[in-house]
């Protein structure tokens, strides 16, 4: 693994930077910061900024150029991430399609499908949800029972699925239903690719604590699907899903940047603590110190992952091990922050909402159950990686 960027990625990263610099919605260019993305108004806003990333061809850089892309490598979308999340730079709101079904259709989807559902995911113009969960499926997706039935030409799709993130706003779903019910539980799973305004599709927001809308449950009644939306082979929808799940859990959806900035802000954090309440800072040193040394670990981590990428390997069950380490990494992150601030952490702000280190706690807590609870990676650890037998 080697740790140093070349000359040219070291170039590609000044122009990335520049263009961030000058970009980002902020308050000093007034164009931002953008309102949450979990509300209408504040997604319509995430979605023109995608655009204007794509239209300066920054939104996919490692693509090829006809989907939009810069063609660049891997290194250089990780460089990129590295700037992105070091210039505060919004949520990316198509994160769903970009960075989990966009590898699972590069290496499943026909030449056409990638030509019709790239390029539109990259702009911004097409947001995906994931549609994985139902009721009595969470963790144990294998259990699901939302069933597909092949009828006059046509798949007929029916059941529901819930907690499906950017899905009260999101224009297409991906997810999984059974086309085999005689099948093991793993087999007759066959992938899917569902616009929401289909015929038969009702959407129906969840509200958070917050009251706004970063969920949603979809129903499914007698929607009909044509063959050229289905992804990868009918009945073998689970090895998609998986390769879907391996991106979600392994390389592409937490950036190691965005742990980086965070131990960083914590480390400023620390520094004014100790000017004014050094007892309270000095309780918290060595969990500092850890904070940083594991979101350091990660991003060295995420190198040799990409190493190994990039030189043809695949990301197999040891990305449980993965998501594992970010998810707690970041719960510790913010835990260490809260303890600093003391009581201020529950202040809100003049505009009513949590502020930052406050705000990132709470979704931190999401992160041991999405992506597949930590409790069924601890088992997917064992079981695939460390081969231990099933208890």
């Amino acid at each position: 693994m080697d740790l140093e960027f070349t000359a040219e990625q070291e170039g590609f990263r000044g122009e990335a930077r520049a263009w961030l610099e000058a970009n980002v919605p902020s308050e000093e260019n007034g164009t931002g910061p953008l309102a949450s993305l979990d509300t209408a108004d504040g997604f319509e806003a995430h979605r023109a900024w995608e655009r204007t990333m794509f239209d300066a061809r920054w939104s996919v850089v490692s693509w090829p150029e006809e989907y939009g892309g810069r063609g660049v490598g891997l290194w250089e979308w990780i460089v990129f991430e590295e700037e992105y999340y070091r210039a505060d730079a919004p949520v990316r709101v198509g994160q769903n399609g970009i960075f989990l079904l966009a590898p699972t259709l590069f290496e499943f989807g026909t030449p056409e499908q990638r030509a019709r559902y790239l390029p539109p995911m990259a702009s911004g113009e097409e947001i995906w949800c994931q549609g994985w969960s139902e009721p009595d499926a969470g963790s144990d997706l294998a259990s699901l029972r939302s069933r597909a039935a092949y009828q006059h030409g046509r798949w007929v799709l029916n059941g529901q699925k819930t907690w499906c993130s950017r899905g009260a706003f999101a224009d297409w779903i991906f997810g999984l239903f059974r086309s085999d019910g005689s099948a093991e539980r793993h087999r007759g799973l066959t992938y899917f690719l569902v616009p929401l305004d289909s015929p038969g599709v009702t959407v129906r927001p969840i509200p958070q604590l917050d009251g706004e809308t970063g969920f949603a449950e979809v129903f499914f009644e007698d929607v009909e699907v044509p063959d050229d939306q289905v992804l990868g082979e009918v009945g073998r929808g689970w090895e998609v899903a998986m390769a879907t799940a391996g991106s979600e859990r392994g390389l592409s959806l937490r950036s190691p940047a965005r742990y980086t900035e965070a131990a960083a802000r914590l480390v400023e954090l620390y520094r004014a603590t100790l000017a004014t309440d050094p007892v309270r800072a000095a309780r918290h040193a060595d969990d500092v110190a850890r904070a940083v040394v594991d979101a350091e670990a990660y991003r060295l981590h995420t190198y040799w992952t990409a190493s190994r990428v990039a030189a043809g390997e695949r990301v197999g069950p040891e990305a449980s091990m993965n998501k594992l380490f970010w998810s707690e990494t970041d719960v510790h992150i913010h835990e260490v922050a809260l303890d600093l601030l003391g009581s201020d952490a529950e202040l809100l702000g003049d505009d009513g909402r949590p502020p930052r280190w406050l705000d990132g706690f709470l979704f931190s807590l999401a992160g041991p159950i999405y992506a597949g609870t930590n409790e069924i990676q601890r088992n997917v650890v064992a079981e695939r990686v460390l081969g231990l037998p099933r208890g």
